[in-house]
């Protein structure tokens, strides 16, 4: 009688995942005291991207998603800055860029002062 062992298993993929860190005054909106980190282990399907990866998270967080998606245009609004692998958001990467595993998005707000 042949063997099942090993016959799903060499079809399975690893799950791939990337870490969203929310830092200062962002916090508050996912939970936080607006002075500390909080970091988020999200896990990606083949062919996320930046912007779908924001959405999955903003979507478990209803004053993320008020801060961080324009509620007219539906793109990111302007006081949370997006840095994808130690790089401003349009530098390197951009909302439809995809991700891979193991990459990092940091969320901050921007501060202006006059």
């Amino acid at each position: 009688m042949p063997s099942e062992v090993g016959k799903d298993t060499a079809l399975a993929q690893p799950e791939s995942h990337v870490q969203i860190d929310t830092v200062a005054w962002v916090t508050r909106f996912v939970g936080g005291s607006g002075s500390d980190r909080i970091s988020f282990d999200l896990a990606i399907a083949p062919g996320d991207t930046v912007r779908t990866a924001l959405r999955r998270l903003s979507e478990r967080f209803p004053q993320l998603q008020y801060a961080l998606w324009d509620p007219e245009s539906g793109e990111l609004a302007e006081h949370i800055e997006v840095v994808v692998n130690g790089a401003i958001l349009g530098v390197r990467h951009g909302l439809d860029s995809e991700l891979s595993h193991g990459d990092r998005i940091l969320l901050f707000g921007q501060y202006m002062g006059g």
